[in-house]
């Protein structure tokens, strides 16, 4: 579980409440007919933008913001040193039902142990992470079409109630309500798009470049495992993924 995300999302939310509920009655705020022009019309539109698969995907994506393990470089070195460390001893065949903690890297050990080139290997296994970058970057960008989106139906929101307001000006009952969607589609399309649909993509896309990162130090190590480099070797040539300080706690 990220609590960075599932604190800062609930965070920002009870302090706009908190603000809204101690200026007077929380009850003011809430519109029927805002909640129908922002969230339920923000969600049509962005709808149109995309084949209704990837749309529906979208929801698994997100719950990579809330939901995603890291994986600590420092450890996933020191993983790849004893696997290169067994490799020069025993051959690539000795990799072969060892332990391995990372998808990507098993499926890259069995493409040595089954002996193809290192051009195969290069060629899969970065097909493989194009595929998942994009994916993952299909999502974020639902998300940011939401937060483009949101601001702009708050605003058709806004030009609806302002003109609600102006035809009748003479039943001054109905002036209140129609300010009320004036501004409040307003504040509901930037509630939307600031506190939930443009974080959530940049956390997305963090998320895919964590591991594309990560898929590209795998993909290294695997090519110098396989041209039977030497460990200490391949273990200074990864350091360079980690940040400095890592690098000298490490020595």
């Amino acid at each position: 579980m990220d609590l960075a995300t599932l604190v800062g999302l609930i965070g920002s939310f009870v302090i706009v409440i908190s603000a809204i509920v101690l200026g007077g009655s929380g009850g003011m705020f809430l519109d029927s007919a805002s909640v129908l022009i922002v969230l339920i019309g923000s969600t049509f539109v962005v709808l149109m933008q995309y084949p209704i698969g990837q749309f529906l995907s979208a929801g698994k994506v997100a719950a990579k913001a809330f939901v995603f393990k890291s994986v600590p470089l420092d450890a996933l070195i020191d993983e790849i040193f004893n696997l290169s460390d067994a490799a020069r001893k025993g051959g690539l065949l000795s990799l072969e039902g060892m332990d391995v903690s990372h998808p990507f890297m098993r499926k890259g050990i069995q493409l040595l142990v089954d002996g193809h080139d290192a051009n195969v290997v290069r060629n899969q296994l970065s097909k493989d992470m194009k595929l998942s970058f994009d994916r993952h970057n299909s999502g974020s960008k639902i998300f940011k079409s939401l937060g483009d989106v949101g601001p702009a139906m708050g605003m058709i929101g806004t030009l609806v109630g302002l003109v609600q307001m102006l035809a009748n000006m003479d039943d001054p009952k109905s002036i209140g309500p129609s300010m009320a969607v004036a501004l409040l589609t307003t504040l509901y399309g930037a509630m939307l798009a600031n506190m939930f649909a443009l974080p959530i993509q940049a956390k997305l896309e963090r998320r895919a470049n964590e591991e594309l990162i990560t898929q590209k130090l795998i993909l290294d190590a695997l090519l110098s495992i396989q041209l039977g480099q030497n460990p200490r070797v391949i273990d200074g040539m990864l350091k360079t993924y980690i940040a400095e300080n890592k690098r000298i706690e490490r020595e």
